[in-house]
């Protein structure tokens, strides 16, 4: 092989490499293989190496279930007082998390945040109906682009209330929450709030 060649083939194993790079969310996991174990919400639940997209699909109500679901992890953790409009912030310490996740569990975190969500997602959930001038609380199904939400909702609390005012690292309490809700601990904060729900629907069917 000549000297031109062995060139152009380093620059092309270098522009693979940059390619492998770039497909990795933060540059490290990768978003292919990941498992789902809810039909229900797989579509709900999008992978993608990107986690910020500036808000590119912010316009049509339905089309938030296109941005990866890290990205709309990061946009609720960011939906306090406190937190509002800090990306950049939020970006690096769900990045902490991971590497937490991963040190804890050997597994890819984005794998453990899908599960996350899916474990504590709620199935059933009530609404009030009026008779007249009685409010009668009634059990419902719940939609599964709801259900996504509200998983993302409960990780996110459950992130804040564990690190507001407290020693403990914000990247600590969301890699504690992802994992607790990983494995089904009903002591995690997100999946109690689930169990709730469904307890309360159960007892109003």
């Amino acid at each position: 092989m000549s000297a031109e060649e062995q060139t152009d083939a380093d620059a092309e194993a270098e522009a693979e490499d940059e390619d492998s790079v770039a497909a990795k969310l933060f540059g490290r996991w990768d978003v292919a293989g990941i498992e789902y174990n809810d039909p229900s919400t797989k579509r709900y639940i999008t992978v993608t190496p990107v986690a910020h997209t500036a808000g590119r699909h912010a316009s049509k109500q339905f089309q938030k279930s296109e941005i990866s679901i890290v990205e709309r992890f990061i946009n609720r953790l960011m939906q306090t007082e406190e937190n509002t409009g800090k990306k950049q912030q939020t970006l690096s310490l769900v990045r902490d998390a991971f590497e937490l996740v991963h040190e804890r569990t050997d597994e890819n975190p984005i794998q453990i945040l899908v599960t996350a969500v899916e474990n504590a997602a709620p199935r059933e959930e009530t609404v009030r109906l009026k008779y007249g001038g009685i409010s009668v609380p009634k059990a419902v199904d719940v939609a599964p682009q709801r259900r996504v939400d509200q998983a993302l909702k409960f990780l996110a609390e459950g992130a804040q209330s564990a690190s507001f005012k407290s020693p403990t690292p914000a990247e600590e309490a969301i890699a504690t929450q992802l994992v607790g809700a990983a494995e089904g601990d009903v002591g995690t904060y997100a999946v109690g709030q689930k169990e709730e729900k469904e307890r309360v629907a159960a007892a109003a069917r």
